[in-house]
């Protein structure tokens, strides 16, 4: 019976130890990660790869554990808001339509990391990313006495009308592929700092509420009141604006889905300082003497 109890307590140690081991391990290679810089979009309102024009703040906040010297497996909350108006249009068509949209963005993303350099060794390095995402959005607008409006539900180009049997609801969560790349540069062996771009390929072509063709002004009426109607073609507001499109007129351009990328300052907290070896990561510098 004593020898039963003996070899469960070695067992009960061995196991608390290989946990102790196993945080241990986790801590040298955990990171919180946080990005702080803004966010924007490629669509029908806004037709820039890449701009600061109308952009919006954002901030990401999350972690990253790494598999090897360079290969990291990141996860990363990011909040944002998108903007854009057809009035700083460049195109006289899309200034005479005169849509605009606002929307708060909430992004959760899982990408692996790769750094193409040593940092240890040279203080800084490029990295690169890919993954995926699950993002929420909601565009919504302001009609002309400043009440918010939201777009989702109005169905301003006939989703789900029975005149239109190919154009379904859209939904505002969906999936994104997010890749992109930055710099890094080691501050100590705790802190890097970096800047970094990360862009969204989504597969919808909502994000602005904008995407195919008008609908009947009249069916519109009729089916969702003079209100949505409005919403759908601005131009009116205009002085000497063009009547409501005839149906069919093109309002977005299907083929094309809609892009969010973020860009900003990057920050990496690692908690114990240390490599994966367990020695300290910085070999440039000050010497280090290992705990």
């Amino acid at each position: 019976m004593r020898a039963v109890q003996l070899l469960i307590l070695l067992l009960i140690a061995s196991v608390s130890v290989q946990g102790q081991n196993l945080v241990r391990e986790v801590i040298d290679r955990f990171s919180v990660e946080a990005m702080a810089g803004m966010s924007n979009y490629k669509g029908e309102l806004q037709h820039k790869v890449y701009t600061f024009d109308q952009a919006k703040p954002a901030f990401s906040l999350g972690g990253s554990l790494a598999i090897t010297d360079r290969l990291y497996l990141r996860g990363l909350a990011t909040k944002g808001s998108l903007y854009a108006a057809d009035k700083y249009s460049s195109q006289p068509e899309e200034r005479a339509r005169n849509l605009s949209f606002y929307s708060r963005l909430y992004d959760a993303s899982a990408t692996v990391m790769y750094e193409l350099l040593d940092i240890r060794k040279l203080g800084f390095t490029p990295y690169v990313f890919g993954g995926a995402s699950l993002f929420f959005f909601n565009p919504y607008t302001y009609d002309t006495a400043g009440i918010k409006r939201t777009l989702f539900q109005r169905n301003t180009e006939g989703q789900g009308f029975p005149e239109y049997p190919d154009r379904a609801s859209y939904s505002r969560i969906q999936w994104s592929v997010p890749f992109g790349g930055g710099v890094r540069f080691m501050i100590n062996d705790h802190f890097i700092m970096g800047w970094e771009l990360r862009f969204h390929k989504t597969f919808t072509d909502y994000i602005d509420d904008v995407s195919t063709t008008y609908v009947d002004r009249d069916l519109m009426i009729a089916r969702r009141g003079p209100l949505t109607t409005e919403l759908a073609y601005r131009g009116w507001e205009l002085h000497n604006g063009d009547p409501y499109p005839a149906a069919g007129t093109p309002r977005g351009d299907p083929k094309t889905k809609d892009w969010i990328y973020y860009s900003g300052l990057t920050l990496s907290y690692k908690i114990s300082g240390r490599d994966m070896s367990g020695k300290w990561r910085s070999n440039y510098g000050c010497p280090k003497v290992p705990l």
